[in-house]
């Protein structure tokens, strides 16, 4: 599925700059926090190209850990190093995210972004593929404690996104529950280049559909499991810069959407029907971070039919 929205542009200085903090790779910061692993009891399961994990860099952690609570039910266990606050979300003592507070300098308009991280068995060298493939490293690979080892990069059209060797494993191929996240849109300049990228850094399979409202669609696959999908950009965006969109599970999206209004965030995008009928919407939370609402019937299966 794909969103034809375009959102404001995060800054890339601000970005890397948080994760940079983030993951400790300052000497004059304290170590990184441990954070609970992927896998417990840990596994020998690798799903390459599956987002396992997705950070958010906000101005308010106090803000967002009330917001995300209230929407999702998420719970937050406290993972402070040094001076900076960190958090870690989980959902029935699973972890969905990690949450990192950064003040935007005053003055300075600077939009809060959700990253995923997209499981890889070695990321130096998936970074060096990306490399080698006219992507970018944004942020050097570093050793997370008790979470594994990860990167992030930039595609060729210019979208953010990370890359995660789990020192646990993977997290086996279910059906996301609703208050998880189930799906990643990437809206691009380029469909068939970008599918090309991320089909030599995560050895993806590529599923074209027909869409004559929206432009291309393709559907990019591992272990013949639907992963993302990414997507051509509407004619009549506003922006012209690639980024990715992901997407938490609801059993329903106007509700959903409607919820997240009354706990301080926005609707962006308005629920509406999907390709496949179920209903979707894009909201924003309280500080401005985007992220989508997807509602996903049971009886649709992630698998692919080659």
């Amino acid at each position: 599925m794909a969103a034809s929205w375009i959102p404001p542009r995060p800054s890339r200085r601000c970005l890397v700059a948080a994760f940079f903090c983030c993951l400790g790779a300052s000497p004059a910061m304290a170590a990184p926090p441990q954070l609970q692993a992927l896998v417990d009891p840990p596994s020998q399961e690798h799903h390459a190209g599956k987002v396992v994990f997705v950070e958010l860099v906000t101005p308010d952690l106090a803000a967002a850990k009330t917001f995300y609570t209230g929407l999702f039910g998420w719970s937050f266990r406290d993972r402070p190093f040094g001076s900076v606050p960190y958090a870690e979300a989980t959902l029935e003592n699973r972890p969905v995210a990690g949450l990192l507070e950064r003040p935007f300098p005053a003055g300075e308009h600077r939009q809060p972004a959700w990253l995923g991280f997209f499981s890889v068995s070695n990321v130096d060298a998936a970074a060096k593929t990306a490399l080698q493939n006219g992507g970018k490293i944004l942020f050097q690979p570093h050793d997370v404690p008790d979470l594994g080892r990860d990167a992030v990069l930039q595609d060729p059209q210019g979208a953010a996104f990370g890359i995660l060797a789990s020192s646990s494993g993977d997290p086996p191929d279910y059906l996301a529950g609703p208050g998880e996240w189930i799906w990643s849109s990437l809206i691009t300049t380029d469909a068939d280049a970008a599918a090309g990228f991320y089909q030599a850094v995560f050895g993806y399979e590529v599923f074209a559909t027909a869409d004559d409202r929206n432009g291309q669609h393709l559907i990019v696959a591992s272990d013949n499991y639907a992963r993302a999908s990414v997507n051509s950009m509407p004619g009549n965006a506003v922006h012209s810069y690639p980024y990715w969109l992901n997407y938490v599970r609801v059993a329903d999206a106007a509700k959903a959407a409607a919820k997240a209004v009354s706990l301080g965030g926005r609707v962006v995008v308005e629920p509406r029907p999907d390709r496949q009928g179920s209903m979707v919407a894009v909201v924003a939370d309280p500080a401005g971070a985007v992220f989508g609402l997807l509602e996903w019937p049971e009886s649709d299966s992630k698998e692919v039919t080659k």
